[in-house]
């Protein structure tokens, strides 16, 4: 009997070629049999849901090696060894530590993907750009503003690409959004846009203080961060809640879609950001992130507004997490899951998300798997393997990573201060504001040096 046709899946496992993910966006390219240049050995530091899924799409469109994996919870990192054996195509189990400054040490890499909390990132793609990788950061760059401006100078220093994971720039739909209502000028001249997210991300836990289990370093999972009292594993969720590893909801959910926007309108630097809110309904938990926000990125003739709310119901049943533009000829709402095109005259235009579950069937199977990102995340990445490869920046290169990142930083900011703000990125500075500029930078936990000397 013939054999059954392999599908893609099967086809860049056996044969290592490079199939580009690109030919179902309209561009071919070629197969290639050469290794030269190309990126062969791989590393994960951060091996929990999201790191993994991350690694897990880049395996699903490159034949590569994952040769060692950091993490400070034993637990996790044997998890994830034994999954990425069953994976890669050489079964072998990668090698296995909790410092990341020791595995960078012991592995010559050629890409290195970072999925562990926020304060981590900057330190941690610095360090293996230094080691002379190429880096896959999850989102945001950075927790304040002068660390993401010194992964922005590593990063052109060593001539290392970074592609940041903020995968809307590789969602289909949305790239098709792009091609057919906004570079074709449907919409017109767009003066307003909104954005926002009403998932309830709050926590209103108040766990106890409680012993730190031997399977987690919790010293060094805090490094540069207050440490806080142990109260339960801070990795998953509960690490999200304090303003201490990350940015809150603005700088969690607001930097995709504003990062969405900022490249759908090819949008630089905002002149002045302000925002209010804070904790106005959830205050029983320990939480200390907003569960209330207004931000405006404020460019010439054009308002980008960002409303959260961790509480009550969305505006827009449809589109709970979203961007809307508004164009003299009609509207555009976008999310991860489709986008819709109302003109003032004519018939919508509606696009669905598109699944990619025949061609990658694994994706079924993969627990929390998020099916509608991991068509993204796969263009994501091989687009960054094309830069590396041809020496070009990536589609979500860390400049417009930390640009986006910085503006939620700063908006955050701007509500704690109660004043707008204006950042001068060239001095590094907000303008005629010495309080906001000392704040771009955090202070560091003793015993860990702050980035910003190598700007």
């Amino acid at each position: 009997m013939p054999k059954e046709p392999l599908n893609r899946r099967e086809f860049i496992i056996r044969t290592g070629a490079f199939v580009s993910l690109a030919t179902l966006a309209g561009t071919t390219f070629a197969a290639s049999d050469s290794t030269e240049g190309r990126v062969q050995r791989v590393a994960l530091i951060g091996t929990g849901w999201y790191g993994k899924s991350d690694l897990f799409r880049l395996l699903q469109v490159r034949d590569v090696e994952v040769v060692a994996i950091c993490d400070v919870d034993t637990r996790h990192l044997d998890e994830a060894a034994n999954l990425i054996a069953e994976r890669q195509v050489s079964a072998k189990v990668p090698r296995k530590y909790t410092d990341y400054r020791k595995l960078l040490a012991e592995n010559k890499l050629d890409l290195v993907l970072i999925g562990t909390p926020d304060h981590w990132h900057a330190l941690q793609a610095i360090a293996a750009m230094e080691a002379g990788a190429h880096v896959y950061l999850q989102k945001p760059v950075s927790v304040d503003v002068l660390e993401g401006e010194a992964v922005v100078a590593t990063a052109r220093r060593y001539n290392r690409k970074v592609q940041v994971g903020t995968q809307r720039r590789s969602t289909p739909h949305l790239l098709e959004a792009k091609r057919e209502i906004i570079d074709k000028g449907l919409l017109g001249k767009i003066s307003q846009v909104e954005m926002c997210c009403y998932y309830h991300m709050k926590s209103d836990a108040n766990p106890p203080e409680q012993a730190v289990p031997d399977f987690l370093d919790y010293e060094l999972w805090t490094g540069p961060a207050p440490l806080r009292p142990y109260d339960g594993l801070p990795h998953g969720s509960w690490w999200r809640a304090f303003m201490e590893y990350g940015n809150g909801i603005t700088g969690d959910m607001c930097v995709h879609m504003f990062d969405t926007v900022r490249w759908l309108l090819r949008l630089g630097w905002p002149e002045q950001i302000s925002a209010t809110g804070g904790t106005y309904v959830q205050k029983a938990g320990k939480s200390n992130i907003a569960d209330t926000q207004t931000a405006i990125f404020h460019y010439p003739e054009l308002d980008c507004v960002w409303q959260h709310r961790t509480w009550g119901t969305p505006t827009d049943p449809d589109y709970p997490w979203a961007f809307i533009l508004h164009g003299e000829k009609g509207t555009l709402k976008g999310s991860t899951m489709k986008y819709e095109f109302i003109p003032l005259k004519g018939d919508k235009i509606i696009k669905d998300v598109v699944y990619e579950k025949e061609e990658f069937p694994e994706d079924l199977t993969e627990p929390r798997i998020e099916l509608n990102a991991a068509p993204a995340t796969r263009r994501h990445m091989e687009d960054l393997l094309q830069a590396i490869e041809g020496d070009r920046l990536p589609r979500a290169d860390v400049q417009e990573g930390h640009i986006s990142t910085a503006c939620c930083i700063l908006a955050n900011m701007a509500m704690e201060l109660g004043r707008p703000l204006k950042y001068d990125p060239e001095k590094r500075i907000c303008v005629n504001d010495p309080e906001a500029t000392d704040r771009l930078a955090r202070q560091y936990r003793k015993g860990w040096q702050h980035p910003s000397f190598r700007i």
